[in-house]
């Protein structure tokens, strides 16, 4: 039985190399996320270790308001200057440096262009003179500063030009006389961006105020640990600082990448998931057709005294075979993809991030080889018991099998959906934990539930779409042989489905909140002009606060509002905050209406919120309220008024006296209403010249506001496209292979038609035929599944402000038409194959 199994595996290498060719491509995406978040992670670890590989100790103040309460960076508490005299005075310290050092200096390159960095921070800090010049000196004026040579470079600027800086204040202008790179030649660390200038400048722009650091590095004396220091300096400065050591430091920075790697290799992982699972339907396909094919000579094994075990048995070696060596070889192209990805990361945004070795933990090999056995077991599970059943009479009937009645397969597939739908809705309305895993649970069972009710719908969907090519000889035996086997059409289809259901319903998803967004800016902002900018990193672009003042003061300008963000710690919870230059203008430009007290201007040490806020807080007017905000001491704040909550305005609004102790205190967006009668473009082009000095933002209409907030929409579902097209490259293979055995199959039937006249050419375009009407269905299935999970998501989210359903009609119809694309691909080797077929030994063959 054993030489049997291998005798029949080698008669069918082409058909099993296509089936396992599916989980090279799973395997290697699962053996890809695992190297490449490996050797990122290691790679950072070696960053840092480099970065604090001259600091023992390192001291900071603790935070006002930790990072997990900001959106964006956690903002450094200031240290006295003396605490870093207190720290030199600490025996067996050596030195103790001062650093006044922050994330936010923007430069503006050559062009008159921020530098834009796609994710490494944009550090300013005061010049320690211990980094390598590359050309030039370090800053000694007020004017004058330093960069290292990867920002110089990429800014286009050289020792002598001047250069504009966005810090905590608006733009101010330097003069570039260094250019600084690290050891070991490098021109940055980790593609890192940094601005020296002298201590006093770094302080101010950086921190805020003069005569404060952000941290201090420590040197020890020789023979002085770094532990026994940091517990002298711990126990000289007491509560207020935190005290690490530089390795301490150095792994506590290396968490937050190898975090955002986590999630990365999570993201990776699913989509790898997603092949993989696509990748059942060709494998499921694959055993079927053939055990079909092989009716005759299993029932002769059954007749010669094979067991249904040793039946079983023999199809699961088959697949045990096959997933073993695809498995070994998706895991070795996944090793290569994962350096290859490895490298391209440590580039990205002008990165020089130092690739540690490339590794292969033991994650990646385990991982690899158990998914792609397992899922080669499972899919050739049912086949493997359907040859079982093959009784011994069979060898004296045709090879193939006839189709089996659709009634249990229905009655499943209805049952699995309503689980499958009924998990999805428990897990969108958010009831009970592990919301996130019962959705990805319900949408797994959904598209398993779909597949099996596909059969049913097959015969009449795949006639009505093969009507479209009937007009023809060729085409009308296309349309035919593709419905003449539900099942198989269903699966095959069913593979292509998954993919694009996932496209159709990000995509409505997207769209949806485009629409909702547009709706609510038209609705509820009386706005004609918005100043903002396109976020692309941790930071929103802000700019100057003098623009609001000078748009107010131009002709035919009505109302002009701006409004900068935070966090916040209100009598000790954390809270979203906003400040606002005017609040009568918010209240004209954005309807505010008061339910108690007055919304009518907004003072320094006063707060006004919304009634539901208030309501939930517990909070009433007059009452006075304790406010850490991310700088300076806390605030205490009278509530003057509480208004009407809408979606574009809501929470607690502070005056810009009290914005100032923002960790981003310049606004974020600015709002302007033109007075009857005056020219909206003639205001614009004003208001353009006055944001000259703030390069980050641009002011448009609503409509250009709306298509800046969601620009990176489309990046989204660029990526998540490429990603999704491996498993809609497994659903090709499968078209592929499954038009190849259907061609076997049809051996004798296709001699017979080229007996009575079928040429080559219309023999091509019969199965070319029957692979476009198996791609459109797919993809007809997949437009359908993943409009309605959209929809289903949307509803969802009602009350998180997307309310309004917009079907993406021009994408879902592009995905037809590149279905029928890639059913011609998938038919040219079938067809080709076809047409060469041998008339004499065709009707010859049984």
């Amino acid at each position: 039985m054993l030489r049997a199994t291998f005798s029949s595996m080698l008669q069918r290498k082409l058909r099993l190399t296509l089936s396992g060719l599916a989980v090279v491509l799973g395997v290697m995406f699962v053996a890809g996320a695992f190297v490449l978040t490996d050797t990122l992670g290691r790679s950072f670890d070696g960053l840092f270790t480099t970065v604090y590989s001259k600091t023992d100790v390192e001291v900071t103040a603790k935070s006002k308001i930790a990072a997990s309460e900001a959106s964006h960076d956690e903002v450094p508490t200031p240290l006295p200057a003396s605490a870093v005299q207190t720290v030199d005075d600490v025996p067996g310290v050596a030195v103790a440096h001062g650093i006044a050092m922050a994330d936010g200096a923007r430069v503006i390159g050559a062009d008159g262009k921020i530098v834009n960095s796609a994710g490494p921070p944009r550090f300013g800090t005061n010049w320690l003179g211990d980094q390598p010049l590359r050309d030039g000196h370090g800053p000694q004026a007020d004017n004058q500063v330093a960069m290292n040579a990867a920002l110089a470079e990429t800014a286009g600027l050289k020792v002598g030009d001047s250069v504009g800086i966005l810090t905590l204040q608006p733009k101010r202008m330097f003069t570039l006389v260094g250019i600084f790179g690290y050891d070991g030649g490098k021109d940055s660390l980790g593609g890192a961006q940094v601005v020296a200038f002298t201590e006093p400048v770094a302080q101010e722009l950086m921190l805020g105020e003069r005569s404060v650091y952000s941290s201090i590095d420590v040197r020890a004396d020789d023979g002085v640990s770094a532990d026994t220091l940091k517990g002298r300096i711990a126990s000289k400065l007491g509560d207020g600082y935190v005290v690490k050591t530089g390795a301490e430091a150095a792994a506590e920075r290396s968490a937050g990448p190898k975090e955002f790697l986590s999630f990365f290799n999570k993201i990776l992982l699913g989509f790898a998931g997603v092949a993989l699972f696509v990748g059942i339907f060709l494998i499921v396909n694959t055993f079927s057709i053939i055990v079909a094919q092989r009716t005759r000579e299993l029932a002769l094994l059954r007749a010669v005294g094979a067991s249904r075990r040793q039946m079983v048995g023999s199809v699961l070696l088959e697949a045990l075979v096959i997933g073993a060596l695809a498995s070994l070889v998706g895991l070795g192209a996944g090793i290569g993809v994962g350096a290859l990805l490895a490298a391209v990361f440590s580039q990205v945004g002008g990165g020089d991030l130092a690739l540690a070795g490339i590794g292969v933990p033991l994650s990646a090999v385990i991982g690899s080889l158990a998914v792609g056995i397992l899922v080669t077991l499972i899919a050739a599970a049912i086949p493997a018991l359907r040859a079982a059943r093959i009784p011994p009479v069979a060898a004296l009937t045709e090879a193939a099998t006839p189709d089996r009645p659709l009634t249990r397969v229905t009655v499943a597939g209805g049952a699995v959906f309503a689980a499958g739908a009924m998990l999805l809705g428990i897990g969108l309305t958010g009831v009970g934990d592990a919301t996130l895993w019962t959705i990805l649970g319900g949408v797994l069972i959904s598209f398993i539930g779909v597949a099996l009710l596909t059969p049913v719908i097959a015969r009449p969907v795949v006639g009505a779409v093969g009507r479209l090519f009937a007009w023809s000889v060729p085409g009308k035996l296309g349309r035919l042989n593709s419905g003449r086997n539900p099942r198989r059409t269903a699966i095959t289809a069913a593979a292509l489905m998954v993919g694009i259901a996932l496209i159709t319903g990000i995509t409505t998803v997207l769209s949806s909140t485009t629409a909702s967004l547009t709706k609510l800016v038209n609705e509820q902002v009386q706005a004609d002009l918005i100043i903002s900018g396109e976020q692309s990193g941790p930071r929103p672009p802000t700019f100057d606060p003098a623009v609001l003042d000078r748009a107010a003061a131009l002709p035919g300008v009505d109302a002009v509002a701006g409004a900068s963000f935070d966090q916040a710690l209100v009598d000790g919870k954390r809270q979203s905050v906003a400040g606002v230059n005017d609040l009568a203008a918010v209240k004209r430009i954005a309807s505010l209406r008061a339910t108690a007290g007055t919304v009518d201007e907004l003072s320094a040490g006063q707060v006004v919120l919304d009634k539901d806020l208030a309501a939930k807080a517990g909070v009433t007017l007059g009452q006075r309220i304790t406010t850490q905000f991310s700088r300076g001491a806390p605030h205490t704040l009278t509530v003057t008024g509480i208004y009407e909550k809408s979606e574009m305005v809501n929470g607690w609004l502070v005056s810009a006296v009290d914005a100032a102790d923002f960790g981003i205190p310049q606004p974020v967006q600015g709002y302007l209403k033109v007075a009857d009668g005056a020219s909206v473009a003639d205001v614009r082009t004003q208001v353009t010249a006055l944001l000259a000095d703030s390069p980050e933002v641009t002011v448009g209409d609503r409509s250009e506001f709306v298509k800046q907030q969601t620009s990176q929409f489309d990046t989204v579902l660029a990526m998540i496209q490429i990603l999704l097209a491996l498993a809609i490259l497994i659903a090709v293979l499968g078209i592929v292979n499954t038009l190849a055995l259907s061609v076997l199959e049809r051996t004798r039937e296709l001699g017979l038609l080229r007996a009575i006249g079928l040429r080559r050419a219309q023999t091509m375009r019969m199965v070319t035929v029957e692979a476009v009407v198996i791609s459109v269905f797919g993809a007809l299935l997949g437009v359908t599944v993943g409009a309605g999970l959209g929809t289903a998501v949307v509803r969802a989210l009602k009350s998180e402000g997307i309310t309004q359903l917009a079907l993406p009609w021009t994408q879902m119809g592009t995905y037809l038409v590149l279905a029928a694309f890639v059913g011609v691909l998938a038919a040219v080797l079938p067809a080709i194959r076809a047409a060469r077929v041998n008339v004499l030994t065709a009707i010859a063959y049984e």
